[in-house]
């Protein structure tokens, strides 16, 4: 079930003409989390019409960070395991 960023991004999308196909495949594939949707609704109200080779760039952008994010969250929780184990021991 979409959230309803997404459907937001998607109906902005579909909004600014691009094909639907498209719309779909950005709002509900890709920018399918309320994170990722937000930041790309962002983008869209701060660049009115981009080219569709732009919006697709701030997507990858987008999802860049986000795994960065996610990877940074799972290297600290690998870390607190390990100084646990330093300070406890097994």
């Amino acid at each position: 079930m979409a959230s309803e960023r997404t459907d937001e991004l998607y109906k902005i999308l579909l909004s600014k003409g691009y094909p639907k196909e498209l719309c779909a495949e950005i709002a509900y594939k890709n920018m399918n989390t309320d994170y990722t949707a937000t930041r790309m609704l962002g983008y869209l109200y701060r660049i009115s019409n981009p080219r569709i080779e732009d919006l697709i760039d701030e997507m990858l952008a987008i999802l860049s960070d986000r795994n960065a994010i996610i990877q940074k969250k799972e290297l600290e929780q690998a870390q607190s395991v390990i100084n646990d184990v330093y300070q406890n021991g097994l």
